[in-house]
């Protein structure tokens, strides 16, 4: 604080200004060691990343890391939960407006393949599960993983069969897409895409009705 305070002299800042910048560093800092774990570790596992490697694609010291992070097990998770947020958010944005479930599952998932674009965000999500023999990972992963389950029945108003089925595809989008057979699962998102179409349309009254 006294550090702070001297800078702040310095600088021509408050004390309050100036430690609402170095507040805002380290949130920047946090950021950029995030976005270098998903890489990291989606690339070699969570057994085989090292913090070392982390702090190098973030361009800082490793000692830094656990300043930020007390473990690399909560920088994984917190790699897991960025993953596991943007799609929740994709989700909740692509289900606004949608007039029934099918429709709504329908938007939803065609937002998926740009999702799992993301080479590294993709991998993330398999190495998540990949190390779930972890107590702890397990535990969080599951918990990640029914609050996206609970968006998706909530968001949608679909039947339990309907959001499983959704999940189902979702996971074999997240194979083909991994070992680069897309085309596997092409079929089912021109489907997905052609119902969430007629859904979207609103409805006409037929010009011979009352012929």
């Amino acid at each position: 604080m006294t550090f702070v305070i001297g800078q702040s002299i310095i600088c021509g800042v408050t004390p309050r200004e100036a430690a609402a910048r170095l507040r805002q560093t380290s949130e920047e800092r946090q950021e950029q060691v995030v976005e270098a774990a998903i890489r990291e570790f989606a690339e070699r596992g969570y057994e085989a990343a090292s913090t070392a490697a982390i702090a190098e694609r973030a361009g800082i010291s490793q000692p830094y890391i656990y300043a930020l992070f007390p473990s690399k097990r909560d920088l994984f998770l917190a790699a897991y939960d960025r993953v596991q947020g943007r799609i929740r958010a994709t989700f909740r944005e692509a289900a606004r407006g949608a007039r029934s479930p099918e429709e709504a599952l329908g938007k939803m998932g065609m937002t998926y393949p740009e999702l799992i674009a993301d080479r590294y965000e993709l991998l993330m999500q398999l190495q998540a599960y990949a190390a779930s023999a972890d107590p702890e990972i397990h535990a969080h992963c599951a918990r990640g993983f029914r609050a996206l389950a609970d968006d998706v029945r909530q968001l949608s108003g679909a039947t339990p069969r309907k959001v499983a089925e959704f999940f189902a595809a979702g996971m074999l989008a997240n194979v083909t897409t991994v070992l680069g057979i897309p085309e596997l699962c092409a079929p089912l998102w021109e489907e997905k895409h052609g119902a969430a179409d007629l859904q979207a349309k609103p409805a006409t009254a037929d010009p011979h009705a009352a012929a």
